[in-house]
């Protein structure tokens, strides 16, 4: 029997006092941390949310299996941020609508979640109408019509079932039923925990063909920006619920397949969301490390393909730098790519690294080495 086939659902129940501890710690370290980022000034705060919420976008559809590219999302979303970064790198319209549905959950925070407003979130996910090579009901709720929504993981003829969703006929009542909640301010319930429990309730009640475990994140996130009473983000729970995914959906599979009591699914919440908290002290580190080392720079006359990958080396460049890799990612020849990094050795903000190959590697010179 899954949860919403329980008699009493969905007569939410949890343990206030099992709870009260770790939301006291992730309150207080959420004030604390939106206190230091409000602190920086506009520009770093430019800077800690664009890279936050690169993360966001890119760790949320990891979670579901889709890679996203990581430039492209940071260009999305500088450019609808008013950040300076450089050059932009042209932007497909799939990472556009992710982008919009992010930004527009947690910026407009305050405004109503609506029925329309979800099915405008599920058509920016889906600009095509396709989830691969599959034709989906974009911008509607599911219909069944090929059976019973199911969430299956296995090879063909040996799947496992780990969830079956409400019947499409209830959709309409069900979702009605959430968002009256969702939007109403006297829900009895703390704003952090409403935003684990729309997590959970919507996920649960799966109404779309696909993109649930996406839009319930925004949500999410949406409940939480609530929370805090702004519409800035400088931490993101999608990066740890990435980071520990199997342990996402196994709490989600027991929670489902249980009762209505989810004070282990709210204690499961918490503990992440306290970690992604924790996580944004050092995005708020990497963000100050960026601003000094852009501020080295202004004396430098640097060209849009340079720009473009210090930037890159510092978002973390995976790997080893070469001149053929410059080459491939700022779309030149291989004697302009030398050029730009000659021009950076004697500038002073690369050096040759260290580590052994064929192929002569670089690497950032920080401030302070």
């Amino acid at each position: 029997m899954y949860i919403w086939e329980l008699p009493q659902w969905p007569d939410w129940q949890f343990d206030m006092l099992r709870l009260a501890g770790a939301l006291a710690d992730t309150r207080h370290v959420q004030g604390r941390l939106i206190g230091r980022m409000e602190a920086l000034g506009f520009p770093l705060q430019d800077q800690a949310e664009l890279s936050t919420l690169t993360q966001d976008v890119i760790k949320s559809s990891e979670i579901e299996g889709e890679q996203l590219n990581a430039e492209q999302v940071r260009s999305s979303l500088a450019r609808r941020l008013g950040v300076e970064i450089g050059a932009l790198a042209p932007v497909d319209r799939h990472i556009d609508g992710v982008v919009e549905m992010m930004l527009d959950a947690t910026r407009q925070y305050a405004q109503p979640l609506t029925k329309e407003r979800l099915f405008a979130w599920h058509g920016a996910l889906f600009p095509a109408g396709r989830s691969g090579l599959t034709v989906l009901r974009v911008a509607q709720w599911r219909d069944d019509a090929a059976g019973p929504m199911q969430v299956v993981s296995g090879a063909f003829g040996h799947e496992k079932v780990h969830y079956q969703a409400p019947p499409a006929a209830c959709l309409d009542a069900e979702m009605d039923r959430f968002l009256v909640w969702f939007n109403s301010e006297d829900s009895g319930i703390d704003p952090v925990l409403k935003a684990g429990l729309a997590h959970l309730w919507f996920v649960t009640l799966h109404p779309f063909e696909d993109g649930n475990g996406r839009i319930a994140r925004a949500i999410g996130d949406m409940a939480l920006a609530r929370s805090e009473g702004t519409n800035r983000r400088f931490y993101s729970l999608s990066a740890r619920i990435r980071y520990n995914r199997s342990g996402y959906y196994r709490m989600l599979e027991q929670t489902q397949k249980g009762g209505l009591n989810i004070t282990r699914w709210l204690d499961w919440f918490l503990k992440t969301l306290g970690q992604a908290l924790q996580q944004a002290e050092i995005t708020l580190a990497q963000v100050l490390i960026r601003a000094r080392f852009w501020e080295q720079c202004k004396t430098r006359s640097l060209n849009q393909r340079q720009i473009m990958l210090l930037n890159r080396l510092l978002d973390g460049f995976e790997g080893k730098l070469t001149s053929s890799k410059w080459a491939k990612l700022a779309n030149c020849s291989q004697d302009t790519a030398l050029r730009d990094i000659t021009q950076l050795l004697e500038h002073g903000l690369l050096r040759r690294s260290e580590a052994a190959g064929r192929s002569t590697g670089y690497e950032l010179i920080l401030i302070g080495e």
